[in-house]
């Protein structure tokens, strides 16, 4: 494949590193998305949506495994990025010896074919620019058939096909396309490449500056009803377009993330494929909606799950794909090395087959925060499934499970999961006292007896603390839902004590890491991690500062999550202390979901505090 000059960033000191997840950008169009390296370089996309195979996989293989590059052919001295306002509108200012440009990416949304527009716009000088798109389908294994069709080049293989036009003049080097071309100051040149089914003519041209205008302005008029302000507002409306981009318009479902394999320990074997939604996230992605006025999203993803339980709500999975499928079969791409080499790289997820007891309470967390805080309804026929979900917990609370981690090893009888069962019942307690139809004096009996069994067998005596799994010594951060839960106050003395023994062995460097299985001690007795600290956990312990009056500790807390945000604002999974550099999949819907819960919380709290 024909080598392009590649940007210099400018940055140094990466260590073990040559990329960082953080470099990449997020633009999308509500169906699927794109991750735009700093260097200009589009490394992944999947199309027709989040799920589908991808064509560029350059992110986890070498541009072998198709990328779409754009730069300068000659040397750059720098390049900076933002988002166009409170928009997915990137912008590119790249600087080099001839001149300057921007480039301008964007996903437009509302059209019928994925289409990924790049406008290039000279600034000062001449410069020469080099675009190579190099489509790999099938995760990057296979070339397509490139040929023209009237004003387009198309790539085509199997059912898939993608159409590529622009202001300026491309060549086929079979089996890519390639282009050279000048823009001077004042000038600007566009290229577009559109996903069409390959049994169809090639979608009619379009126009790219209207687009441009109509993308911008449509996620402006979306970000502009967003109920919040202070000083986390742009972190929080960052997340907030995170949470819009990564959610499949015509179903509803979010993805946890656009990405599959992105390493949870760079070089390890945690490497998953989040492109699915899964339903314990829903709960803090509704709670993160309602909060920032959100109703009409939080009310669209409560009904996707509304419709995941279908007419057995015992049979519900841990996560299905956007589109409601129940199948996520799971193999491994050996052609793909992996991220900084990181094997394997996996497609699908077998976790989906794991028996989860947590996520029943969360996705009843999730009906009655949309109910209780956004008036969102809940019907006859929407409680009587919910109603069954309820009598099914009753039944398998008593059984071990995979835990909030889906861990694949034996199950165990982990304290979060009989946490988020209490958590079912006592939201159907609450539903029962509104006046909705249940056996309400059994369902308390079960309630209490799980909240009295989780204080009993969850709490160990001799350490002081709430522990992974009955009968463990291991910590787990999950147990801090506990008081946002509303399982216990901030002020119980055993939750004191959790939080205490949670920052004196899971925290390193300031951030915590979500269990003890991950944190080893060294010759010395200092605690080494040996994966990245969850960036959910960390903001679950921000709220609990909050709920416990903390609010200084829940600042500092709150500002060093913050801080290590890339330069615009996109979080992934997981911080790794070791590389100082984000790790995990990437832009990650679960980190997101919870800044925006601690950070509305803790705006709240000081504001009550002032009044």
């Amino acid at each position: 494949m024909p080598k392009l000059a590649s940007f210099d960033s400018g940055v140094s000191g990466y260590g073990i590193m040559p990329r960082l997840i953080e470099d990449f950008a997020l633009i999308g169009d509500l169906h699927t998305a794109a991750l735009v390296s700093r260097q200009g370089t589009i490394e992944w996309l999947c199309v027709p949506r989040f799920d589908s195979d991808s064509v560029f996989a350059s992110l986890l293989g070498d541009e072998e495994n198709g990328c779409w590059k754009l730069s300068p052919a000659t040397k750059v001295l720098s390049t900076k990025r933002r988002y166009r306002e409170d928009s997915l509108v990137l912008e590119t200012t790249v600087r080099c010896e001839a001149g300057s440009v921007r480039v301008i990416d964007f996903m437009p949304r509302r059209i019928d074919n994925p289409t990924i527009v790049r406008i290039i716009e000279g600034l000062d000088g001449t410069v020469e620019m080099e675009s190579l798109v190099a489509c790999r389908f099938a995760f990057g294994s296979l070339p397509p058939w490139t040929r023209r069709l009237g004003d387009a080049i198309t790539m085509t293989i199997g059912p898939d096909a993608l159409s590529l036009r622009g202001s300026v003049e491309f060549d086929i080097v079979v089996p890519d396309a390639k282009a050279k071309f000048s823009v001077a100051s004042g000038q600007k040149a566009a290229l577009v490449l559109q996903w069409f089914p390959s049994h169809e003519a090639p979608p009619a041209a379009v126009d790219p500056f209207e687009l441009e205008s109509k993308t911008e302005t449509a996620w402006l008029d979306w970000t502009k009803d967003a109920v919040c302000s202070g000083r986390y507002r742009a972190e929080i409306i960052r997340s907030l377009i995170v949470l819009k981009a990564l959610m499949y318009e015509p179903t509803g479902g979010c993805v946890a993330a656009p990405t599959t394999s992105l390493p949870e320990d760079v070089g390890g074997d945690l490497n998953w494929d989040y492109r699915f939604a899964w339903v314990r996230d829903s709960a803090f992605t509704i709670n993160a909606l309602v909060e920032c006025g959100f109703r009409d999203e939080a009310l669209t993803w409560r009904d996707w799950l509304l419709r995941m339980l279908g007419g057995e709500p015992s049979r519900l999975q841990i996560m299905y794909s956007v589109g409601g499928d129940r199948y996520l079969p799971e193999y491994e791409a050996p052609w793909l090395r992996g991220f900084e080499d990181s094997k394997p790289v996996r497609i699908g997820n077998a976790a989906h087959v794991q028996f989860q007891l947590g996520i029943y309470g969360h996705l009843m967390q999730s009906i009655f925060t949309a109910h209780d805080r956004a008036g969102i309804g809940i019907d006859t026929e929407a409680w009587a499934m919910l109603s069954k979900l309820v009598e099914h917990v009753c039944k398998v609370w008593t059984l071990p499970d995979s835990g909030i981690w889906e861990y694949r090893e034996r199950p165990e009888y982990y304290t979060s999961s009989r946490l988020t069962a209490w958590v079912t019942l006592d939201r159907a307690v609450r539903a029962v006292e509104q006046g909705y139809d249940g056996p309400l004096e059994r369902w308390k009996s079960i309630r209490d007896e799980i909240h009295a069994q989780v204080c009993d067998r969850g709490y160990n005596r001799a350490r002081g603390t709430f522990v992974q799994s009955y009968g463990s010594q291991s910590l787990d951060a999950s147990v801090l839902l506990m008081p946002i839960f509303d399982f216990l106050p901030s002020t119980d003395p055993r939750i004191v004590q959790t939080i205490a023994t949670i920052e004196r062995e899971l925290m390193i460097d300031g951030f915590v890491m979500r269990d003890s299985r991950h944190v080893e001690r060294d010759p010395s007795g200092n605690l080494k991690p040996t994966e990245g600290a969850f960036l959910a956990c960390n903001l679950w312990l921000v709220q609990c500062y909050v709920l416990a009056g903390r609010l200084n500790d829940a600042r500092v807390l709150l500002d060093r999550v913050r801080a290590i945000a890339n330069d615009i604002g996109l979080f992934a999974e997981e911080y790794d202390v070791r590389l100082k550099a984000m790790v995990g999949n990437f832009p990650q819907t679960f980190s997101h979901a919870t800044f925006i819960n601690a950070a509305m919380m803790l705006l709240d709290a000081e504001a009550k505090e002032q009044r």
